[in-house]
């Protein structure tokens, strides 16, 4: 018996059209979205056959963007020209033509490129005592660090305390220099993260934070996230279960340990969306259909090859590393401070229509620095513009070679 022809196409009649998405860059997702309909599809199993039930994914409906979507990936280009030319022309009048970049104060569109972040990798992170590279040393020094996230707090208490080890620790110590500093009119936190207080029956802040810290500690905390360091949601569950720690908190600690041996997962393994990215999610999407705000970010990281080549914009990355989610989760972020000025019509979740932040130059510059295992170093070495600079930075520094001190540990 020959088989019945297939018909094809609508039956005739069929009022279902097909939908016309309305889509200004082409897509490309590369993971099933988490929040995407699943449904399970039984295929007349019988005892004879025992064949099992087959999981099918349901094609989700996919984000529709706006214009703002487009000006995402031009400030991300844009914003990394900055951060080249600042590097190729240090001594230029401006580094931009765009005035809103040039004035305001934005991120780098690699997190890892921020000056705070530099400084983690290249001075709190690195030992030359074998000891520091310990996981509960680099987990107590990373946290310690980016619970005030503001250099000038960690060098005032490594200058009070010498080097800061939990080996060495002790609260009333630690307390009390910052107690001190506060007394005497130093800010002691960054302005960057919005702080809030943990209860631990200490009427100051920072003496809560350390608490916390020490709880972390106490509850082996570095000891399970080594034991499974290439997962970055396993660490950030983790990190959320202590109180006073959110969503937002969890994952910028997680990727702060993963820039250190403590953790070696990918950063494309695991993203959570904070309450800037989730403002400029709302404004770069008209609707993000069956996709969760964590699903738009992956839908973004996943295009931006095509979304670069679609709009004419020669991107120029970091040595050869692409965008990873923590970065297009942070550009997300930053983009809803630009379109503030250049889409005031567009709505994120919040009411805010200025930019705080001036730009402001720093008197030093910063030697750049990336973790071992990203293999950038000889790329870096390779770049006859970047090589200008290092020099530069090292006679700004009395004459010393920091990118490879004998403080750069081999991790």
């Amino acid at each position: 018996m020959e088989p019945l022809p297939r018909k094809r196409g609508r039956p005739k009649g069929s009022k279902n059209k097909p939908k016309a998405t309305p889509v200004l860059l082409p897509g490309l997702f590369l993971v099933p979205p988490e929040s995407g309909a699943r449904k399970e599809l039984a295929l007349g199993t019988s005892a004879a056959h025992g064949l099992p039930l087959l999981e099918i994914f349901i094609k989700p409906e996919k984000p529709v963007p706006s214009q703002v979507f487009s000006t995402y990936w031009w400030f991300a280009y844009e914003r990394q020209n900055v951060f080249f030319r600042k590097i190729r022309s240090p001594a230029a009048v401006s580094w931009t033509d765009d005035e809103t970049i040039g004035r305001h104060k934005f991120t780098n569109a690699y997190r890892a490129s921020d000056r705070v972040s530099q400084y983690l990798i290249g001075s709190v992170i690195p030992a030359s005592d074998p000891a520091l590279l310990e996981p509960e040393e680099m987990f107590f020094r990373t946290i310690l660090f980016k619970l005030f996230n503001k250099i000038e707090t960690w060098q005032a208490l490594e200058k009070a305390v010498g080097r800061i080890s939990w080996a060495t620790y002790k609260f009333h110590d630690y307390d009390r220099i910052l107690s001190g500093l506060l007394n005497s009119g130093e800010r002691i936190y960054s302005a960057a993260y919005i702080m809030a207080s943990p209860h631990f029956g200490h009427e100051r802040k920072h003496s809560n934070h350390l608490k916390l810290l020490q709880e972390m500690m106490d509850r082996r905390l570095p000891d399970k996230l080594h034991q499974r360091k290439n997962s970055l949601k396993y660490a950030f569950e983790q990190i959320r279960s202590f109180r006073g720690i959110g969503d937002f908190l969890a994952y910028q600690y997680t990727i702060d340990l993963n820039y250190g041996p403590l953790l070696d997962a990918s950063e494309d393994d695991f993203v959570m969306p904070g309450p800037g990215a989730l403002d400029g999610i709302r404004k770069c999407f008209i609707d993000i259909g069956d996709y969760s705000p964590a699903d738009v970010i992956k839908y973004a990281c996943g295009m931006q090859h095509e979304a670069f080549a679609a709009l004419e914009l020669e991107f120029m990355d970091l040595w050869g590393r692409k965008l990873h989610l923590i970065d297009c989760q942070n550009l997300f972020c930053e983009v809803d401070k630009y379109a503030r000025v250049h889409h005031p019509d567009a709505k994120g979740r919040s009411d805010r229509t200025r930019i705080k932040q001036i730009y402001r130059p720093t008197p030093t510059s910063i030697q750049y620095r990336y973790p071992k295992k990203w293999g950038l170093d000889d790329k870096i070495a390779a770049d006859p513009g970047y090589e200008r600079h290092a020099g530069a930075v090292s006679r700004e520094h009395g004459g010393r070679d920091l990118a490879s001190g004998s403080h750069r540990a081999d991790w």
